[in-house]
């Protein structure tokens, strides 16, 4: 009996040991899987290495202010055998800053060769901002476009916090230090300095949109009251240039700006995405299954996303429940 409980206990012993190694090679596969496309530049990586192409980089999901995003414009920038750049926007917008930055951006590679963004389903606010920054926009009939603004949002948990039976006290050095706060009402001033940064950016938002969109002020402040409008009724509105897709971009290309025809549009990721896609896919399927976004890049923008709650000031429209107090 002894000897074959010992038996039983080695045989268990062995079966840990073997279970363990396993769980190990399992990951040192997966780890190669990611790791060695990356190192060996195989398709799919960043497409530096292809010959004559046109770039189509994919702008989705909520606009932040992307290091990663930047650093790939001007890489393209500087790629000779990058001919062309689409960009594919498919947005509700997100922060005015977010915006503003990858608009610069697009600009400045703007320079150097054609840009032209191709809207999918929607490219609203800071996403339409982005668009404007390109050389031509081609929209379907049914994507949603426009939503040209500013919001800034707060929340006043003050009565909540009465019912729980919580006080919140500060001590401030000017009476709208920290202004507006969630733990009770604005006070006299708050709202009025809000506004005022609101209506700042967007008057600076307007200004660009009558610029690059070539039509008087007064046009562009009679679109930009935060009207969402069709692709059929931006065409009409000269919010954009064309109805299409891929094939309106490519024809564009190759009879207004003299591009090769028939190159090869290949799709280019910031290197951080790229190089973690099998990460990604993973990240988007437990996104999906918990009900978030599935295009958000990390939880953070994944939550900001489902609640539509940004800091500082945000240019996005919002297919969704919300309450603003600017006015």
């Amino acid at each position: 009996m002894v000897n074959v409980a010992g038996e039983l206990i080695d045989r268990r012993r062995l079966r840990r040991k073997l279970s363990f190694w396993r769980i190990i090679a399992v990951a040192i596969a997966v780890v190669a899987l990611i790791a060695v496309p990356v190192l060996l530049g195989f398709p799919g990586g960043d497409g530096a290495s292809s010959g004559d192409q046109i770039a189509r980089v994919s702008i989705e999901g909520m606009i932040l202010e992307d290091q990663d995003l930047l650093d790939l414009l001007k890489e393209l920038k500087r790629e000779d055998n990058v001919k062309a750049v689409v960009l594919r926007i498919d947005s509700p917008g997100g922060t005015t800053v977010g915006g503003e930055s990858i608009y610069e951006a697009v600009r400045d590679l703007a320079k150097t060769k054609p840009v032209v963004a191709e809207v999918g389903t929607l490219a609203a606010s800071a996403a339409y901002m982005i668009a404007i920054g390109t050389d031509h926009i081609v929209a379907r009939r049914t994507s949603i476009v426009g939503s040209i603004g500013v919001l800034f949002q707060y929340v006043n948990a003050g009565k909540l916090l009465d019912t729980v039976g919580v006080e919140v006290n500060a001590i401030k050095s000017a009476p709208l230090k920290a202004e507006p706060s969630p733990f009770g009402p604005a006070p006299a001033g708050a709202e009025d300095m809000i506004r005022r940064l609101v209506m700042d950016t967007y008057e600076w938002f307007v200004g660009l949109v009558a610029q690059r969109r070539d039509m008087s002020l007064a046009k562009a402040r009679e679109l930009a009251d935060g009207s969402i409008f069709t692709g059929h009724q931006g065409l009409q509105n000269k919010l954009v240039d064309e109805l299409g897709g891929e094939e309106a971009v490519r024809h564009w290309l190759e009879t207004q700006r003299k591009v090769s025809v028939g190159l090869k549009i290949v799709d280019r990721e910031p290197k951080s995405h790229s190089s973690w896609s099998l990460l990604g896919s993973a990240r988007s399927a437990l996104f999906g299954f918990i009900g978030l976004d599935q295009r958000a890049e990390n939880l953070q923008s994944a939550l900001m996303m489902k609640t539509g709650r940004l800091d500082g000031l945000v240019s996005l429209w919002q297919p969704f429940d919300s309450q603003v107090r600017v006015q």
